[in-house]
């Protein structure tokens, strides 16, 4: 019972304080504004991480779409470069070939010769592969025959062996079945300018032994082949050397021309001469002097 009473009196108790709060609480308002502060406060305590973590997303987005729209940009930016580098390759392939053309157009031939320009399409190539020789551009279509000089402005490169409608195949001076008959520029020493393989000097032949010819000299065409132009510079000699078992001197030389790199060659052909009004008929044609005999491929090694 005494229990009981107890806990009547204490729930009475807080009932009167209860009561008498609220009543207090009505009349001040004091009850109300603390806790209106105390709410905002918690409202506030959990707002803020959540701001925190909402404003830490919005920068962390901001940043990829950043980082995205500069890969985007340095992506361009390479492509662009790559662009760039390509053309300029070009332009500088262009630029290497024009200077190489003009040099090919300020080449002046020889007296009663015309200079015509043509490609190399290709070095060693088809069934004369064997031999040292090139493929150019032009044929027959374009006034190319057999045997036409082939030349840079550097000096001789060779003769047109085969001639085709539109490419010709050009022997090259390097090769063995290639003799040109040429002089020395300066002590006009005269020998048959021979080729003996890639790789390998050329050789001057049949030079007497008490002849002039001294290293460093440019060899020239003689013209008495009635092939090549006379004063074409072909060669320059390396080496004299006399023997005590020959009746000519050994004499190596080296083509003016790096043949290897060939890009661009002259053919060199008879200027037209015009007819003169009132002139006397020709007399009758000669006959043509004799082709040259084919070219035959180098001994293979070891053979005797």
């Amino acid at each position: 019972m005494r229990s009981k009473k107890g806990v009547v009196a204490i729930l009475l108790l807080a009932l009167f304080l209860y009561l008498s709060l609220y009543a207090w609480n009505a009349r001040t308002g004091v009850l109300d504004d603390v806790a209106s502060r105390s709410g905002l406060e918690f409202v506030g305590l959990v707002i803020k991480p959540g701001q925190w973590v909402a404003d830490q997303t919005q920068a962390l987005w901001k940043r990829y779409l950043y980082l995205l729209d500069l890969r985007q940009e340095n992506d361009a930016l390479r492509t662009r470069l790559d662009s760039m580098t390509l053309e300029l390759a070009q332009v500088h392939e262009q630029a290497a070939e024009v200077h190489r053309l003009r040099r090919l157009l300020s080449f002046a031939p020889p007296e009663e010769w015309d200079g015509i320009g043509a490609r190399v399409m290709a070095h060693r190539m088809g069934p004369n592969a064997v031999l040292e020789s090139i493929i150019i551009d032009k044929g027959t279509l374009g006034g190319i025959d057999v045997n036409t000089p082939v030349a840079t402005p550097d000096g001789l490169v060779g003769r047109v062996l085969r001639a085709g409608l539109s490419v010709s195949t050009v022997l090259l001076i390097t090769d063995h079945n290639s003799k040109v008959p040429v002089l020395g520029r300066t002590n006009r020493t005269a020998g048959i300018l021979t080729g003996q393989g890639p790789g390998r000097p050329l050789e001057v032949r049949y030079v007497p032994l008490n002849a002039t010819l001294e290293v460093g000299e440019i060899l020239i065409t003689s013209g008495l082949a009635q092939i090549h132009p006379k004063g074409l510079p072909a060669a320059r000699v390396v080496a004299v050397e006399r023997s005590d078992i020959s009746l000519f001197l050994t004499v190596l030389a080296e083509p003016l021309v790096d043949l290897r790199d060939l890009e661009e060659v002259l053919l060199l052909l008879p200027e037209a001469q015009p007819e003169q009004p009132g002139a006397q008929p020709a007399p009758a044609e000669q006959p043509a002097p004799a082709p040259l005999p084919a070219p035959t491929p180098p001994p293979a090694a070891g053979a005797q």
